[in-house]
């Protein structure tokens, strides 16, 4: 029986694990000035097999490695192999800027890599520059090129959705599917600690990419059991799928099965809460697995009903980066 659920009676299958929260991009919604946090002091590769035996033991299926940028860490493959290899978990992923994908994707798909999510904010190389500061579009693009040739089971483009940088080019992204599998997902730009002034003049609701969509024929899909927040739309013409990320959308909470471990060991209930349930104590040695479920279970329950983003309460996320996305 499934055994992570809080009491909304919300059940856990998907957990998003931080390797790392440093980025060599400059992205200007999330780290515009780069990354000048610690660079060390990251869970150890033990620590990260202790924590997702733990967890899938819980009843988790889905498991995404994210960062900062995942793959910066030298013993990344090595962290894809072990957690690969924990039973239960059924479907492993992670989130990539894909600097360096095109070299990586086949060794990531023999470690045993599922599904790839690559973080895609232009289409054009001087749109990708301005929105990440980084020149290397043409990597990033061949990255996603190879991904699709080594027969990822999914791949993904995440788009955050910026007004005066992108959301005025929408037919491309559209098109970038209609001979792709891809899904590309517009993802709406959340408030967080040190963007007020940004989101306040680059914040634009999903609804613009919605009824673009509709107005074009597409369709929406149902969701499965393991899936994240997106609505994902299909049209017969198109190979891919789009998909739009709302967190201000009423209800966008109801359905939430995602928790998360930053990098540190820290247990985020929710991307906008506030502290985090450290972890690491109980993942120094084998025989602590069950006190470590346990401490998991009990805070599971401090789990609020939704987040408070309407309010204009962001918890005490001070940028992305610090948890994983």
């Amino acid at each position: 029986m499934h055994s992570l659920r809080d009491r909304f009676n919300r059940r856990f299958s998907y957990l998003r694990l931080s390797v790392t929260e440093v980025c060599n991009f400059r992205c200007e919604y999330c780290l515009p000035q780069g990354y000048r946090g610690r660079t060390r002091g990251f869970l150890e590769l033990d620590e990260i097999r202790r924590l997702v035996t733990a967890f899938a033991q819980l009843g988790t299926r889905k498991l995404r490695l994210t960062g900062g940028e995942p793959s910066l860490r030298r013993d990344f493959l090595d962290i894809v192999r072990t957690v690969r290899g924990v039973p239960s978990i059924e479907r492993l992923a992670m989130t990539t800027n894909a600097y360096r994908l095109a070299r990586d994707a086949d060794a990531l798909k023999a470690a045993g890599m599922d599904a790839i999510n690559i973080s895609l904010d232009g289409l054009e190389a001087e749109q990708f520059r301005r929105i990440t500061g980084d020149r290397r579009f043409d990597k990033v693009m061949a990255g996603i090129e190879r991904a699709l040739e080594v027969g990822f089971d999914r791949v993904k483009v995440n788009t955050v959705l910026l007004r005066g940088l992108n959301d005025g080019a929408l037919e491309p992204f559209f098109e970038f599917v209609r001979e792709r599998p891809i899904s590309v997902r517009f993802i709406e730009l959340m408030r967080t600690g040190d963007n007020q002034a940004y989101f306040e003049q680059r914040h634009v609701g999903g609804s613009l990419v919605r009824e673009a969509l509709l107005q074009a024929g597409w369709q929406a899909q149902a969701r499965a059991a393991t899936d994240g927040p997106a609505v994902e739309y299909a049209h017969p013409e198109y190979a891919g799928r789009i998909g739009i990320i709302a967190p201000y959308s009423p209800g966008f909470c109801d359905s939430c099965n995602r928790l998360r471990v930053t990098a540190r060991g820290g247990l985020r209930l929710c991307l906008f809460g506030t502290g985090n349930a450290n972890l690491r104590p109980l993942l120094a040695r084998d025989d602590q697995l069950e006190e470590l479920k346990a401490h998991i279970m009990l805070s599971l329950f401090d789990k609020g009903s939704a987040h408070r983003l309407h309010r204009g309460d962001f918890g005490d996320t001070p940028h992305l980066a610090s948890t994983g996305g």
